[in-house]
């Protein structure tokens, strides 16, 4: 199915839920919460918004359900949060700078996930990137554990989200499309295509009922993190190891649902569109 076709399907789909508000979903904030992440492609998520729609609200804002979203990510010269997460250390941290594209809002976000699974989200409303003013750098003091002038922008990505309340009003699911990679230190970039990232946010272990949809259609829990994929697709000299079977995982989803037999070149990796195949240096 071509990508404009694909794109109008979900947009029809989307628009069968009942709206909710940025007002209304006050109460499903999530700051201390547990993540579940899980990968599919656009054919399962299609069937899984046509399962969930008495279920589940969708967020709209301005009249749009599916936001444009923009993050930099930062990291130390030497990748030490993203060697973090390679070898899979508790405690660990990510800052990043998200841009709700639809209203301009930018927030500088610290995550950290502690040894329980918790993530904790801390994050202050920001203007621009610049490290070097007195706020951010009072915020990262309080909430980081790098020192602020080790930090660089290493990772761009862009993507489309669309965001589900449970009609209880205990859980979020967000599900990202057409995502697309920039490395800002090498200008090498690479699109997913049709590769979609939903994570299960709650708190604990309360009831969700998408639980047993994505069960049903044989979607999985697998952890997927932007920044260290985006890296780690598009940097070559980067350690990765670890997630050679995240990698050949997102490999066989997409070629199965592909039927382009093209071959290009992105970066260190080779793929038969949108097929990851193997890293060519």
């Amino acid at each position: 199915m071509p990508i404009y076709t694909r794109r109008i399907k979900r947009q029809s789909l989307i628009n069968k839920f009942a709206p909710i508000s940025l007002e209304q979903m006050s109460s499903v904030k999530l700051m201390n919460r547990t993540d579940t992440k899980f990968v599919t492609t656009t054919d399962r998520l299609h069937l899984l918004l046509k399962m969930a729609q008495q279920d589940y609200y969708v967020q709209e804002i301005e009249g749009v359900r599916n936001l444009a979203y923009d993050t930099t990510y930062f990291d130390t010269a030497e990748y030490d949060m993203y060697c973090q997460h390679l070898w899979n250390h508790t405690n660990r941290q990510k800052i990043r700078f998200r841009t709700y594209c639809i209203s301009g809002l930018q927030f500088m976000e610290v995550k950290t996930k502690n040894n329980h699974g918790r993530t904790k989200k801390k994050r202050i409303e920001v203007e621009d990137m610049n490290l070097h003013d007195q706020t951010k750098r009072e915020f990262l003091d309080k909430t980081l554990r790098y020192n602020v002038d080790s930090l660089i922008p290493h990772m761009n990505n862009s993507f489309r989200r669309i965001t589900l309340v449970n009609k209880a009003m205990t859980e979020r699911l967000t599900i990202d499309t057409s995502l697309h990679f920039l490395n800002l230190t090498n200008g090498k970039n690479m699109d997913m295509g049709n590769l979609v990232i939903i994570e299960l946010k709650r708190d604990g272990l309360v009831y969700s009922p998408v639980l047993a949809m994505l069960n049903q259609l044989r979607i999985h829990p697998h952890g997927f993190s932007k920044y260290c994929m985006g890296a780690a697709l598009t940097n070559p000299e980067l350690p990765a190891n670890r997630f050679k079977e995240k990698l050949h995982y997102i490999e066989k989803m997409l070629s199965n649902n592909t039927t382009n037999n093209n071959t290009y070149n992105y970066g260190h990796y080779q793929f038969l569109t949108p097929r990851i195949l193997q890293r060519t240096a």
